[in-house]
């Protein structure tokens, strides 16, 4: 097997938990071949076998230590998560407000919502625009909307009726809160 450079390749090598173990030895120092086979009461033979196979891989080196290097290839490697989507930041929102925007949004799906009250504020004030202001919404319309951009809508619509963003009475909402987007806004 040659050098690692699919990151799935990476996840096929190390599924094995002899494997893994072995790379968890080799991450504290050197790997000892007898000391890991009677650890996991396996043969030495199946114990070097893995550890030729990671060797052949590149994620152990000859002295039989993690080798870092190749790790940091494989890193690199990886997809990085797509940006937020120019229609979640353009807007009324600050260049500080758009960087934060675009930290918790990767294309049009919220990836996490904010822990930090502030940064939550924004991301339901951005949420706010998909509401028009003075209409009435049923509860399950709150909801579609909101499930499109995370799946934890019920936890969105709360913190938009707590914040003051939208109003629920008798299982209708309408949005009281919020920016609203200027004509420049659009642009």
């Amino acid at each position: 097997m040659a050098k690692l450079t699919d990151p799935a390749d990476l996840i096929r090598v190390v599924a094995d938990p002899l494997r893994l173990a072995l790379l968890g030895r080799a991450a504290e120092g050197r790997v000892a071949i007898d000391e890991v086979a009677e650890a996991f009461d396996v043969p030495k033979r199946r114990v070097a076998e893995a550890v030729g196979k990671l060797r052949a891989t590149g994620l152990i080196d000859d002295e039989l230590r993690l080798a870092d290097d190749q790790l940091q290839q494989i890193v690199k490697s990886l997809p990085t998560a797509a940006g937020a989507a120019a229609a979640i930041t353009n807007g009324p929102w600050t260049s500080d407000e758009k960087q934060v925007l675009a930290r918790f949004f990767s294309g049009s799906r919220l990836v996490e919502i904010p822990a930090s009250r502030s940064k939550r504020r924004l991301v339901l004030e951005r949420l706010a625009q998909e509401f028009e202001p003075g209409f009435r919404y049923q509860e399950r319309d709150v909801n579609f909307t909101l499930q499109l951009f995370h799946s934890d809508y019920a936890s969105l619509r709360r913190y938009m009726v707590e914040e003051g963003i939208m109003t629920r009475a008798e299982g209708v909402y309408w949005r009281t809160g919020g920016r609203y987007p200027t004509s420049t806004d659009q642009a």
